[in-house]
């Protein structure tokens, strides 16, 4: 496991990183987010003994890496995806690093083929895209068979094929037994990757936990109910002073819908019964992680552009809020759509990342197959 504890660097008068505590344990996959300049690539430099701490620490199992013996066969990261001499070739780096630690020529071409780089082997790394770079990297950091790995955006230039291979890849080192750090920008990526979450800005900790805790959390859940008599449903919430926002019509709701926060379907559907409000549709929506993000970092973006995309939500209890459409409160989803977020669900009108970039990857096959 990796553990950091009390950890602060300083460069000069800029605190990088302030008193950042946080463990990522074997058998599953953290991820490691936070805005730009939040402090995540320090801190994943100073678990690499690549910087030196100002104060606290950051061990590997409880060692320190430069005490590590062999640091290769036990730890193994990506944080630049362009750290190659151009000159040489894919097999020649890999052949370069893998003589600093006695390793197999065998095992270079296992890593080759794991990423998907052996037509390229001979190929010098200057002609490399950024996904290819990004593969030769994943590579070297699997070179030694570590039991701890650590990615720093590991999914920058990758196609959507080669996206769900990194995501396939760390949950497979993770259901080994290994402890896998990840940081990311693409928070849809690591809600279909993460089991756990550690967030945070301007070097300080924000949260963290099992992603369950952020997606699942009764903050970050609504319930979504439409039927025939609005005004009846709204006068029901309202009596039990519930939190709840009006959605507007549309095609699949003629006469609008309501959306209440912190709530399940089971209390709503009993309390509207109970009452003989007639519905047509009840369903739960989870916040997506990015809308969980945004709303955690929110005070601690450094670089902010344009209009404020995530709004903080004005709830009152027992008042309606009518809201117009937005990606963060967009039309609610037909019942028959909703199914488990990790299956590919609809969220908020919107198909997930995972169902978006197979769908795309089987088209792309299809194609490819008519064209023979």
């Amino acid at each position: 496991m990796i553990r950091v504890e009390s950890l602060t660097k300083k460069y000069g008068g800029f605190v990088a990183v302030d008193n950042l505590t946080f463990d990522v344990p074997s058998g599953k996959v953290t991820g490691f987010l936070g805005p730009n300049g939040s402090g995540k690539s320090t801190t994943m430099r100073c678990i690499l003994g690549l910087d030196t701490p100002s104060s606290g620490s950051a061990t590997l199992n409880g060692v320190h890496y430069s005490q590590l013996p062999s640091p290769m066969t036990q730890v193994g990261a990506l944080l630049d995806g362009k750290a190659f001499h151009k000159g040489r070739s894919a097999y020649q780096h890999l052949r370069t690093v893998a003589l600093t630690h006695g390793l197999p020529e065998r095992r270079i071409w296992e890593v080759l083929e794991l990423t998907g780089l052996t037509s390229v082997a001979r190929k010098k790394t200057k002609k490399f895209s950024l996904g290819m770079s990004q593969r030769l990297g994943i590579a070297t950091a699997l070179l030694g068979d570590p039991e701890i790995l650590l990615f720093d955006e590991p999914v920058n230039g990758l196609d959507p094929e080669g996206v769900l291979w990194v995501r396939s890849l760390m949950r497979s080192l993770a259901a080994e037994g290994r402890t896998v750090l990840v940081s990311s920008h693409l928070m849809s990526e690591m809600e279909n990757t993460a089991d756990n979450v550690v967030i945070i800005g301007r070097g300080k900790l924000i949260d963290q936990g099992p992603m369950e805790k952020f997606t699942h959390d009764s903050r970050n859940t609504a319930v979504v109910v439409a039927g025939p008599q609005v005004n009846d449903i709204e006068n029901v919430l309202k009596g039990a002073g519930k939190q709840y926002h009006l959605l507007p019509a549309d095609e699949l709701h003629p006469f609008g819908s309501v959306k209440i926060i912190g709530t399940t379907c089971a209390e709503i559907g009993a309390l509207l019964h109970k009452n003989n409000v007639e519905i047509h549709e009840l369903i739960s929506q989870n916040k997506s992680l990015e809308e969980i993000f945004m709303e955690l970092t929110a005070s601690s973006v450094q670089y902010v552009s344009g209009a404020q995309m995530y709004p903080p939500a004005s709830f009152h209890a027992g008042q309606p809020v009518a809201v117009p459409q937005s990606p963060v409160l967009a039309p609610t989803v037909p019942a028959q759509e909703v199914t488990s977020h990790s299956a590919g669900a609809a969220v908020n009108g919107h198909m997930s990342s995972a169902a978006t970039e197979e769908n795309f990857i089987s088209d792309v096959h299809n194609a490819g197959e008519e064209g023979k």
